[in-house]
């Protein structure tokens, strides 16, 4: 199986960092096609303490934990737009914005997208392939709503950062991962499913 996996300029790299780390260890995933916006470098170093402004496939293993010679990540260029994620003749799962900033969630929405996040979501929509957006954003606005609403009429798959609580989550570490469980979800991978629903009995 081969995904993109985008990082956009919103609060929430953990998610990123955390859904690519179970993308690996669910070993169903060949090639992830790695997209990191200028404002996610920003981001990540006040969130994580990582710089990811001069990013190689190698400082990418490096902080996701996996093997130097690891050949799962390939990383393309913002402005790159001849990679092959542009392209709807390069055949893959689809793709996954996380998180996803509203200028990004705005800009996939208009179809009138600059980089190659934008292009690469546009083609996901137009081969009617998943795209998984996880804005994270609080309150949200009109224009957010509308764009969300007219993404999910395209076939996007809106899913807000907002992990649930009827797991009982002692740490962050485990909310984060009730998260990155449901969006690796919206593609069956395999993952835990300590987080899982079991349902429950009610006695009237």
């Amino acid at each position: 199986m081969e995904l993109t996996v985008a990082i956009t300029g919103a609060s929430g790299t953990i998610y990123a960092y955390r859904t690519l780390q179970l993308l690996a260890e669910s070993r169903t995933i060949e090639t992830i096609n790695l997209i990191i916006s200028g404002t996610a470098v920003t981001v990540a170093q006040v969130e994580m303490g990582v710089n990811l402004k001069e990013a190689t496939t190698q400082s990418i293993n490096k902080w996701l934990g996996l093997g130097d010679s690891s050949k799962l990540i390939r990383l393309w260029r913002l402005d790159n737009l001849a990679a092959k994620p542009s392209s709807g003749s390069n055949k893959q799962e689809g793709m996954i914005v996380v998180p996803c900033s509203m200028g990004t969630l705005g800009a996939i929405a208009s179809g009138a997208g600059t980089n190659l996040i934008h292009r690469a979501a546009d083609v996901c929509l137009k081969e009617g392939r998943r795209l998984v957006l996880v804005p994270r954003e609080t309150p949200y606005n009109a224009i957010h709503l509308e764009n969300m609403l007219r993404l999910s009429h395209a076939g996007a798959r809106i899913l807000p950062a907002s992990p649930g609580f009827y797991h009982r989550p002692k740490t962050i570490d485990e909310l984060v991962d009730h998260l990155c469980f449901r969006i690796l979800d919206q593609f069956d991978i395999p993952h835990s499913n300590k987080s899982e629903w079991a349902g429950e009995e009610v006695n009237d």
